[in-house]
């Protein structure tokens, strides 16, 4: 009996013996049948794994300096100078008159002939000239259209001569609501008359345009687009001249498909006997605003009731050529019947 005891107290210690490793995990002593005790040994401390060196450096902290900016290829361009325009709304149109801008096509640059003439005579090629008017009355000659594309005959004449015109780039009225109501006659006549402000035109296309300003009329020539608008950013610029806000747009998307598009200079306008002028104007058109001009004459006198002896009298007062409709125009100035007295210098 005392055997079978013995034997029931071993079993039960292996039982324990299993039991205590099973709950102290692969770590525990176990001690064999038919000892005295069971001892658990702790598990060692465990220990901090020290990462292995990374073989990639580390960024630097240091900043790096941005890339100075390129210069803008549009530097010195149209499309550079539409920012040195003012933006304003557009001002009453009231007060405005033609004639607020001096009679019609004076001869401001002195060189014999009037202002249409002179634009006629750059403008057109195969140009025949009045007899006796010392080259300087154009009789006919071909429009290479710039406004249209096409090619238009010019033959001088009471029902032929309005098919070629003279189209103010900044029309008259326009630069009256942007700036013009403050200056006085002289600069508004010299404007009128400025050969950067002057293109000969399909006259039906010119008189669709009105005082339409870039935002409102562009000539249906596109590929002449980027060019019209440039003159008209030059010009603005030389008269300190405002855009609305809807101009400036238009201008900017124009001169957009043509960044390299440059303000043009004023242009050479022949004189009597093909004699370039050009180079006596100085040339003034820069992104900057170039100070008041001046014309060389004053503007002719509004009196209706002026008359003048002769040609060399109405040159003296600055009033020559002398227009049909004009103060001082009569047939005795006008010999030749065109409607235009007193054509060139006596």
């Amino acid at each position: 009996m005392r055997a079978l005891t013995r034997r029931r107290v071993a079993a039960v210690g292996v039982v324990a013996v299993f039991a205590v490793a099973g709950l102290t995990g692969c770590d525990a002593a176990v001690q064999t049948p038919g000892a005295s005790s069971v001892t658990s040994t702790p598990a060692p401390a465990a220990t901090a794994t020290t990462p292995a060196p990374s073989l990639v450096p580390s960024p630097s902290r240091t900043p790096v300096p941005s890339p100075t900016p390129a210069p803008s290829s549009t530097a010195g361009t149209a499309l550079a100078a539409v920012e040195a325009l003012d933006v304003k709304g557009r001002a009453p149109r009231t007060g405005y008159d033609r004639d607020e801008f001096g009679p019609a096509w004076q001869d401001v640059d002195r060189n014999g002939c009037d202002t249409r003439n002179d634009i006629l005579g750059r403008d057109l090629v195969d140009v025949a000239y009045k007899a006796r008017t010392r080259e300087c009355v154009v009789a006919s000659g071909t429009l290479h259209d710039r406004y249209s594309g096409d090619d238009i005959d010019f033959v001088r004449g009471q029902d032929t001569s309005t098919a070629v015109q003279i189209d103010h780039v900044v029309a008259l009225s326009d630069a009256w609501q942007k700036g013009a109501q403050r200056w006085d006659d002289a600069r508004r006549t010299a404007f009128a008359n400025d050969p950067l402000n002057l293109l000969a035109a399909d006259g039906p296309l010119n008189q669709s345009k009105g005082d339409g300003d870039a935002a409102t009329w562009l000539p249906p020539n596109k590929a002449f687009r980027c060019e019209y608008v440039a003159r008209q950013v030059a010009v603005k610029l030389d008269y300190d001249l405002w855009v609305t806000a809807a101009e400036h747009d238009a201008m900017v998307r124009v001169l957009s498909t043509c960044p390299a598009q440059q303000l043009p200079t004023s242009d050479p306008v022949p004189g009597p006997g093909g004699a370039d002028l050009g180079a006596l104007k100085e040339p003034t058109k820069s992104p900057t605003k170039a100070p008041t001009k001046a014309p060389t004459k004053k503007p002719a006198p509004r009196d209706a009731d002026v008359t003048y002896a002769n040609c060399a009298a109405a040159w003296a007062a600055g009033a020559a050529p002398v227009h049909e409709g004009d103060p001082g125009y009569s047939r005795k100035l006008d010999r030749d019947g065109d409607g235009v007295g007193c054509e060139w210098a006596p």
